[in-house]
């Protein structure tokens, strides 16, 4: 999982991480819930109210373009960013210069697999081959078979029913004319987390660029980034209790990058457009935020996600858990609930709590995470991915339980 060395060194638990509750009186909900508990962390986050007050200034009173450097606003604003720059790679761990922000992680993986491939067939004067996982975000799937339509070949490799891919397969899959693999370290719905150092490995032996989308993992997980010989990565803010409409790309010096538009010139060329200020603001603080308590937090949400499963469990014996329980974010519990239909458990659960049964991109259709691993598409929608977040309480775990333990109850009766 390339956790450092110390990430697994379990920290006092401190109370004061919890907090406390709050109801609406005036709201009629169930007798044992006030209003509907979060359990959808995975979709987006609350903005911090640090970073909002860090983002303030550049709102209304630091206002210029970070691209007029004639004026006294606009080298404000410049040197503003230079320093955000500069701060979140030194959290990424690599130089300033591979870091290119962007409109959030989506951006990021169309700018760094449509604008790579692009670029590498130029050169090659043909296209080539690409592999990813069947499983990955649409994020990632949706460029790549794009460039399928434009003439490369893409091979969507099928993981493990841990939903796990191993090097073995990936190495199986490798041709002459491989030249980019796209794994994201840990996947959205189902939380698993991939050995991408291994994978990684088998890449630069060959010299295929490797891209993965860290919009799920940078801030949550405690890793070593060069340790795992990422060329291309992705974040976003909203991710993790940063604005929405912010990402970064870090880009590779050893692999070509051909932009996905022009007009400006700004961030290498690459990402033209005037850069949104506040929101780099933003996301570093964010991040400086997110690596502050990162260690404590990764333990805390994984006992009170096992709190959850266990709980489940005992209440409900014949749930079936949806990936690897060990290569699992601390905060990601993905189950399926035999015996009940998908749509009848949301719409009962919508008054206690909130939750999902896939992407929040899916737009209503049954998980295509799940259908690779194997379920069915009744099983798919009958499934839950319950999300932990900074602001979790046991209490609310607890209600949690009680809350789908009941609506289970009465959908099969």
């Amino acid at each position: 999982m390339a956790f450092t060395k110390d990430a697994l060194e379990k920290p006092d638990m401190n109370e004061e991480s919890d907090k406390a509750l709050s109801f609406d009186k005036g709201r009629s909900s169930p007798s044992f819930e006030a209003r509907p508990m979060e359990f959808d962390y995975q979709s987006t986050t609350p903005c911090d109210p640090a970073v909002l007050a860090a983002m303030e200034p550049y709102w209304n009173q630091y206002w210029g373009n970070a691209s007029s450097r004639h004026s006294r606003m606009g080298l404000h604003a410049s040197a503003a960013v230079s320093l955000a720059r500069e701060q979140l790679a030194a959290f990424l761990k690599i130089q300033p210069e591979r870091l290119i922000f962007t409109s959030g992680a989506t951006e990021a993986n169309n700018l760094a697999l449509l604008g790579h491939a692009r670029a590498r067939a130029l050169e090659l004067g043909r296209p080539g081959h690409l592999i990813t996982l069947a499983t990955e975000h649409h994020a990632v799937l949706d460029p790549l078979r794009q460039l399928q339509r434009e003439g490369f070949r893409l091979t969507e490799l099928r993981p493990g029913l841990d939903g796990l891919l191993s090097a073995e397969k990936l190495l199986q899959a490798f041709e002459k004319d491989t030249f980019l693999v796209s794994v994201m370290m840990a996947n959205n719905e189902i939380g698993v987390v991939q050995p991408i150092s291994e994978l990684t490995g088998l890449c630069k032996e060959r010299g295929v660029a490797f891209h993965s989308d860290l919009a799920q993992t940078f801030g949550h997980l405690p890793i070593d980034l060069n340790q795992l010989g990422l060329d291309f990565m992705s974040v976003s803010g909203h991710k993790l209790y940063g604005p929405k409409g912010i990402g970064a790309l870090v880009i590779s010096s050893e692999f070509s990058l051909m932009p996905l538009q022009w007009g400006g010139g700004q961030e290498q060329g690459l990402r033209p457009g005037t850069i949104p200020v506040p929101l780099v603001i933003g996301l570093v603080k964010a991040a400086e935020l997110a690596m502050q308590d990162l260690h404590s937090r990764y333990h805390r949400l994984r006992e009170l996600r096992n709190q959850l499963w266990e709980g489940l469990l005992e209440q409900i014996p014949n749930l079936i858990i949806n990936g690897s329980m060990e290569q699992r974010l601390p905060n990601n519990l993905n189950f399926t609930v035999p015996g009940v239909r998908g749509n009848q458990l949301h719409r009962e659960l919508r008054s206690y709590l909130s939750c999902s049964s896939g992407s929040a991109c899916s737009r209503g259709a049954p998980s295509h995470v799940l259908l690779t691993l194997g379920r069915t598409p009744n099983e798919a929608e009958a499934s839950l991915r319950m999300s932990l977040g900074r602001d979790t309480t046991s209490e609310e775990v607890v209600k949690a339980v009680r809350s789908i333990t009941k609506v289970v109850n009465e959908l099969r009766e």
